[in-house]
């Protein structure tokens, strides 16, 4: 099993009337699971967020170490956003589908990173969602209002797709957050009918089980994909960062729906990553997303392949 760390070039970017500013460098990691299954993450761009998105409820005498030892504003963070990519015999699947053009400019970037690897949306066979939150569903349409992966195969949770879908969710969320209902309501609707649910412990495509990870979101899922060389572990939100997440996870994160299950989450599934040694990929690490978990001390630490 290989992991590789890159940066390529999206050549694409002036096919598709970017000017020479707007070419970006896209952070892609890989890794070779065997038999044919290949990992690439893309870039969707990265995220604004004030740092209490995040750090609001924890002391800050307890993080402010952590975030000095890796040079992190208690203040303003840019997380990244990686698109995890498998191409497995004859399937190309996208797990979660990016930001898309309407929630931060500096995001909804997939379009441009799938160019980047020589790939069109109508190459995408399956997007697997781990759950509904806008940087991983609202790349579900174009500028367009049009289906961005227009003849995919969908496939969500049956827990989150039912939170999302249910129009008392909009009453339950936190003012700021009612927007994120709206949008992911709409989109579900919009491929109705295309989307295939499935529970914990499911075999969603050949290759790929469900876990589930609930905390971030109340039907969060994580999946496994095996090959026949190795298995990696796509994490989603369940561990959202490469800080905090790792050195103290079982502080409450202001990003998380359930505080506490989150908590446990985490701590369970980086506790299970480290014992396996299994690589894992999350949607806001660095560097493309792939490493492993790895110990410092009583803390865990996120390395990446060089």
């Amino acid at each position: 099993m290989r992991l590789s760390r890159r940066s390529v070039l999206s050549h694409g970017a002036a096919g598709l009337g970017l000017s020479l500013l707007a070419r970006a460098a896209w952070a892609n990691a890989t890794l070779d699971l065997g038999g044919g299954a290949r990992i690439d993450t893309l870039s969707d761009g990265h995220l604004v967020l004030p740092g209490a998105f995040i750090f609001g409820p924890m002391p800050a005498d307890r993080i402010a170490p952590i975030l000095a030892r890796y040079e992190i504003s208690p203040d303003r963070l840019e997380p990244p956003c990686n698109v995890t990519l498998l191409r497995s015999r004859d399937r190309v699947i996208l797990f979660d589908i990016g930001a898309g053009p309407n929630f931060m400019a500096s995001a909804g970037q997939l379009p441009q990173a799938l160019a980047a690897l020589g790939l069109s949306p109508e190459d995408v066979t399956d997007v697997v969602f781990t759950h509904g939150h806008p940087d991983h569903l609202w790349g579900v349409l174009d500028d367009f209002d049009e289906l961005s992966i227009p003849d995919a195969q969908y496939h969500m949770g049956a827990v989150e797709h039912g939170f999302w879908s249910d129009p008392a969710t909009l009453d339950a969320l936190e003012e700021g957050a009612k927007p994120f209902a709206v949008g992911a309501r709409s989109r579900l609707e919009r491929i109705a009918g295309r989307v295939r649910l499935f529970d914990d412990g499911a075999t969603v495509l050949p290759g790929v089980t469900a876990r589930a990870t609930h905390g971030h979101t109340p039907g969060h899922m994580s999946f496994v994909i095996e090959g026949t060389e190795g298995a990696a572990m796509v994490v989603g939100d369940a561990i959202a960062n490469h800080h905090v997440a790792f050195e103290a996870p079982a502080l409450p994160s202001g990003s998380d729906q359930d505080r506490q299950t989150a908590a446990k989450t985490r701590t369970d599934l980086l506790q299970e990553l480290w014992d396996s040694d299994m690589p894992m990929i999350g949607f806001h690490l660095p560097a493309g997303g792939i490493g492993r978990v790895r110990k410092a001390g009583e803390a865990f630490r996120f390395e990446i392949p060089q």
